[in-house]
C-alpha cells in the first residue's frame, strides 16, 4: 500500500508539471506536450495532478474534453480506490 501512494504522488506531481511545462511553451510558442501525453498521465494515475495544473496554471480550461474527461477519470480513480480499500 506504501509503494501505491508513493506512486500516486510521484504520477500526479509529474503531471502537474508537464501541465505547467506545456503552458510555457504554449506562452513562448515553442514545442508543446501532446494532449494525448496530458491524458495517458491522467489515465496513469496523474488526473487529480493535471485538474490542479490545469486550475493552477489555467491551462486546457477551455477545452471541453479536458474541463469533462479529467474530473470524470478522477472520479473514476475514486471509486477504484475506494472498491480496492474496501
Amino acid at each position: 500500500m506504501r509503494y501505491v501512494l508513493i506512486y500516486l504522488a510521484v504520477i500526479n506531481l509529474v503531471a502537474f508539471i508537464v501541465c505547467a511545462a506545456d503552458k510555457r511553451a504554449a506562452v513562448r510558442r515553442r514545442r508543446r506536450v501532446s494532449e494525448r501525453v496530458l491524458f495517458i498521465l491522467a489515465l496513469l494515475g496523474g488526473a487529480a495532478g493535471l485538474f490542479i495544473g490545469m486550475l493552477i496554471v489555467r491551462h486546457k480550461t477551455r477545452k471541453r474534453r479536458f474541463t469533462v474527461l479529467v474530473p470524470l477519470i478522477i472520479a473514476v480513480q475514486a471509486v477504484v480506490i475506494v472498491l480496492l480499500l474496501v
